[in-house]
């Protein structure tokens, strides 16, 4: 689209006053975009000093480190290991990063259409192995930039004032969506080898795979050599509107608007489609155990949808999948199980957890309010939530007294 103008992203109009008898001022703040070559956006690729987070996306918990991915920016390093008190530590510049994976100290993300792998052995120090051009083409912002050599590194915030005479009437030109801005008291021993993801996650790691949806997409790499993934296959998948993978054992659970579909690996590198749950048009996060996948639906924003529920599915026949329960919920997104205790995020009225032991009667024990969370991971008795407001640590080692016990404020 060449260079986009000054006029492209028109938020809001602030204010209207008078300037002269026959003129008016109109204020305006829009973005405009700022170009980088491939070639710089891949140099800028480093270890920097700790930011604060800005726009939190997809959360990793892997070893004593959180990693909190900043929406097209970069990756954020918090230490755990007392998770009554995070650090901030490091932040490693990725800009176009929306998705992330580690497997025994290597990080693998996208950057743009590419996918990066990282060794971050030493987090200070974190080294760039190698790049896999072009692998995630729908990253590409079609229709916003026909100069493939560029990317949009960021979005510069400007504010100005038009003055027109009084008896004009300005109409702003229409520009690019908004949403392309954006989407314990003891110490923690820490994860295994593979980075714990939350349910929101687009990459999942299965032993020497790395599985990837995208829309309407499922895609494998072979990740035996960890310094150097090779794409193996890409599988279309029928339905356009996947949007979320969790791997467990030997299985992946792909939710989707239109249902959940559970997919064998016992070949890794030819998943294979065994079966799927079908529910109202809603998106769909889903976690899943030996006997039951959770299945969340919402209906707010893009989603489209009428339900705002939880759909607890029986698949202990997993080639038919069979609902056991659903339950009203007010617009619940991330999830996350850990034995019989079952993590929800459910929109403004914060972060749920149920007694899960019985399907057919699973009970709210707890709700932490005051915040909007969007995704959360539940391991060893510790609970990270991430939301609009922050990010938030819950201690649920003693089931009688969860609480929160920390806090990482955003920046303002």
């Amino acid at each position: 689209m060449g260079k986009i103008s000054l006029s492209v992203l028109l938020l809001m109009t602030l204010g209207l006053s008078s300037c002269l008898k026959d003129q008016v001022s109109e204020r305006y703040s829009f973005f405009r975009p700022v170009y980088q070559t491939r070639a710089e956006v891949k140099a800028s690729i480093r270890n920097d000093v700790p930011e604060q987070v800005q726009v939190p996306g997809k959360i990793v918990l892997y070893k004593s480190w959180l990693f909190v991915l900043d929406v097209d920016k970069g990756i954020h390093l918090i230490d755990i290991s007392n998770p009554a008190q995070p650090v901030n530590k490091y932040f490693i510049k990725v800009p176009g990063c929306t998705d992330i994976a580690i497997k025994n100290d290597y990080l693998y993300a996208d950057c743009y259409t590419d996918l990066i792998t990282m060794d971050i052995s030493n987090p200070a120090a974190v080294q760039v192995k190698q790049y896999l051009n072009g692998v995630f083409p729908y990253r590409a912002y079609a229709g916003f930039q026909s100069d493939t050599t560029l990317v949009i590194r960021e979005w510069v915030r400007v504010d100005t004032v038009i003055r027109r005479k009084s008896t004009e009437t300005f109409q702003p030109r229409s520009g690019i969506p908004v949403s392309l801005l954006a989407g314990s008291f003891s110490s923690f021993s820490g994860t295994s080898s593979v980075g714990i993801t939350g349910s929101t996650a687009r990459f999942g790691i299965l032993n020497t795979r790395m599985y990837t949806v995208s829309y309407d997409a499922l895609k494998v790499f072979n990740i035996t050599q960890l310094d150097a993934p090779k794409l193996v296959r890409e599988q279309r998948m029928l339905q356009g509107d996947i949007e979320t993978i969790f791997p467990y054992k030997d299985k992946l659970f792909i939710g989707a608007q239109s249902g959940m579909h559970i997919f064998d690996v016992a070949n890794p590198d030819q998943p294979v489609k065994l079966s799927q749950f079908t529910h109202a048009r809603a998106c769909d996060p889903v976690v899943a155990d030996d006997k039951y996948a959770y299945v969340t639906l919402r209906s707010a924003g893009f989603c489209r949808g009428i339900a705002n529920q939880l759909d607890v599915v029986n698949i202990q026949n997993i080639t038919s999948p069979t609902l056991v329960k659903s339950y009203q919920l007010k617009a619940p997104q991330g999830l996350s199980i850990d034995g019989q205790l079952l993590f929800i995020c459910d929109g403004t009225d914060g972060l749920k957890v149920f007694n899960a032991g019985n399907p057919n009667a699973v009970t709210q024990i707890r709700v932490l309010d005051g915040f909007e969370p969007h995704d959360v991971i539940a391991y060893q008795g510790y609970a990270i939530a991430v939301a609009k407001e922050g990010i938030y640590i819950v201690d649920y080692r003693n089931t009688a007294d969860i609480k929160i016990i920390s806090s990482i404020a955003l920046k303002k």
